[in-house]
């Protein structure tokens, strides 16, 4: 069993999101997996074992196992890059199949992946009330071009998008309410983003029930909000980018491209770096 860690989304040589992951010639007990995430310590650790022509491929928090990571995928296929070659992967997920695709190079290293379908739905006035008494939001705080949604690309993800930098900068909330809140709603992170311009966005993505606080960066929020944004008609002008992980000192840069065809993947990419 070979562990790996590594920063993925990093901005050059700093910031990204730390990510464990395991190659494994056979797929563990999932106590064992729960374990050496936990043991690990970072918000999600990839296990992966040989299936097929492809890899079957499972991911823990240090608290839950979720059906799908965007960041430790990114890192899974940076690491089967470097160990097997550039190329494309092919993964079975609990739920969906996608594919990830390796590159390095002596100036770049890292990976790319297309989601599993999107799609998203206005979130109940309720839930908004919760999720904005959570943080401590009302709702002269929203900027409603883009509506609060729950956004599906893989997980579920409540987006919200503030009207000011400075209230992003501020966010702040109680994690084992935040815990509560995520497990009633079904939620994997919520997803707190402002808009510098239609294809650059701002992010915080808090990750209660997963034990972390926050995520410095989201591959699959990053998905959600690309998905959501082709379903609401936003002009992305076919890509945007996500800078997530500035408030923590850990600057990330999540690359978003979005088709014109409702409901299909959203390619993520980004660069990745060993811790």
């Amino acid at each position: 069993m070979n562990i790996e860690r590594i920063s993925a989304f990093s901005n050059g040589s700093s910031g990204g999101n730390p990510a464990g992951v395991v190659l494994c010639e056979t797929m563990p007990n999932p106590d064992i997996m729960q374990s050496l995430a936990a043991q690990i310590g970072y918000s999600e650790t990839a296990f992966a074992s040989p299936l097929n022509k492809g890899w079957r491929v499972r991911y823990f928090s240090p608290e839950v196992e979720v059906d799908f990571c965007g960041h430790a995928t990114i890192a899974l296929g940076a690491v089967l890059a470097k160990a097997i070659g550039a190329g494309e992967f092919d993964l079975t997920l609990n739920q969906a199949e996608i594919r990830v695709e390796g590159f390095i190079s002596q100036h770049n290293w890292g990976a790319s992946f297309v989601s599993p379908s999107t799609r998203s739905q206005a979130l109940e006035p309720s839930l908004l009330q919760e999720t904005l008494a959570l943080f401590g939001l009302n709702n002269e705080d929203l900027d409603m071009r883009i509506p609060p949604a729950v956004a599906f690309a893989g997980g579920t993800h409540l987006i919200l998008t503030i009207n000011s930098r400075e209230k992003l900068t501020q966010m702040n909330y109680n994690q084992k309410q935040g815990a509560n809140l995520s497990k009633r709603a079904g939620l994997v992170t919520f997803s707190l983003i402002y808009p510098e311009s239609h294809t650059v966005f701002h992010s915080r993505n808090p990750f209660p029930i997963g034990g972390v606080f926050e995520d410095p960066a989201t591959g699959a929020a990053a998905a959600a909000l690309g998905g959501y944004l082709r379903d609401i008609n936003w002009e992305h002008r076919g890509a945007i980018t996500v800078h997530q992980g500035d408030d923590m000192g850990m600057p990330s840069r999540l690359n978003a491209e979005i088709s014109s065809e409702k409901g299909s993947g959203i390619r993520v990419s980004g660069s990745t770096r060993t811790i």
